[in-house]
């Protein structure tokens, strides 16, 4: 049975406290054949993670021999804690927490690449006299959490421009959804680095939105697929029937023909969200983002451009997000399985 657990930071540090004693760094759990994967993924909306929950609902992870459970967790840097506390088999976590989870020795490897237009915007009040980011030099920006990948790609921006944080700007964890609004409302920001699902989330609340996300930046890919590579020793099959089953809910989420039942299949995952007004409009947006851009196409769902991972490398270099350029940038992802998944 597919099931969606919201878990806190406090209580993820909990559970790793008393239930993983026996847990070495980087150790994966065994995944026996047909038995139960867990996914993590750093928030809990389904419509985020829309292939997955097409997958489950159309029964492709079934037909694959894999039984899924996700457990949404909070942020980048709590999926790749799970993942490398053997606590997750796979994730979906940040490419800038993951290039920072590798400086520290961490063998995580992204496999797929979800979000091949970036997920990430920066938003601003629609009457705000904010036109581009450099409008926001002296301003606080608000954040879903402070770790979270949407830091590291607010980040880069910032950096790009010559502006460092804490002296010319600052963040601010506002969390999502109605935290956010409020925030907004309070004047608390004056901007919020957020996914596809918080800006209608936040137009939902009454509030008009406009994006300022310079176009030079929507290469900056947001969450993806990875899994540790010990992990991926221990379960050689597992990455290649993952994938396989993703990109089939994508291309089913992908014919407008079957944008009902694939709402349905995401309302399943997050009852709670799937009776929102609008979901509708999410969906679209998430397809959208998820659909690689016409220079890429080629290349099938999951691709990862090698220009696009140097260009996040070197901004978290420029920004101190990591503190020294990686020695071999291509060990942090793979494109090996791509056409395998797209077959």
């Amino acid at each position: 049975m597919m099931t969606t657990t919201r878990l806190t930071r406090r209580g993820f540090g909990l559970l790793t406290a008393g239930g993983a004693a026996g847990l070495v760094l980087g150790a994966p759990a065994i995944v026996r054949a047909q038995t139960a994967v867990t996914f993590a993924v750093p928030n809990p909306s389904a419509l985020t993670w829309l292939p997955y929950w097409v997958a489950v609902g159309e029964g492709y992870f079934g037909e694959e021999g894999l039984d899924l459970r996700l457990e949404a967790i909070d942020g980048s840097s709590a999926v790749l804690q799970a993942m490398s506390a053997g606590q997750a088999q796979i994730g979906a976590p940040g490419p800038g927490p993951t290039l920072g989870a590798r400086s520290r020795g961490v063998d995580v490897k992204f496999l797929y690449n979800l979000y091949p237009k970036s997920v990430f915007g920066l938003l601003v009040k629609d009457e705000s006299a904010y036109q581009t980011p450099a409008d926001l030099k002296g301003t606080v920006i608000g954040v879903g959490t402070a770790d979270g990948a949407e830091v590291s790609f607010t980040r880069a921006i910032m950096t790009d421009l010559g502006m460092a944080e804490g002296a010319d700007y600052s963040f601010l964890p506002v969390g999502d959804g109605g935290t956010a609004a409020v925030a907004f409302l309070r004047d608390e920001v004056g901007s919020y680095a957020g996914a596809v699902s918080d800006a209608a989330i936040l137009a939902s609340r009454g509030l008009t939105l406009r994006e300022i996300t310079p176009e030079a930046y929507l290469g900056f890919f947001g969450n993806g697929i990875a899994m540790l590579e010990s992990q991926m020793a221990a379960t050689p099959d597992l990455a290649p029937k993952f994938g396989k089953a993703l990109v089939r809910g994508m291309r089913f989420a992908s014919d407008p023909a079957n944008k009902e039942k694939a709402l349905a299949h995401c309302a399943a995952g997050n009852p709670q969200e799937g009776e929102q007004d609008y979901a509708a409009s999410l969906y679209d947006g998430v397809v959208f983002r998820m659909t690689p851009t016409e220079a890429f196409a080629a290349q099938g769902f999951g691709y990862q451009p090698p220009e696009h991972w140097q260009k996040i490398h070197d901004s978290a270099v420029a920004s101190g997000a990591l503190e020294a350029p990686l020695e071999d940038l291509s060990a942090v992802y793979t494109n090996d399985f791509v056409a395998g998944w797209n077959a």
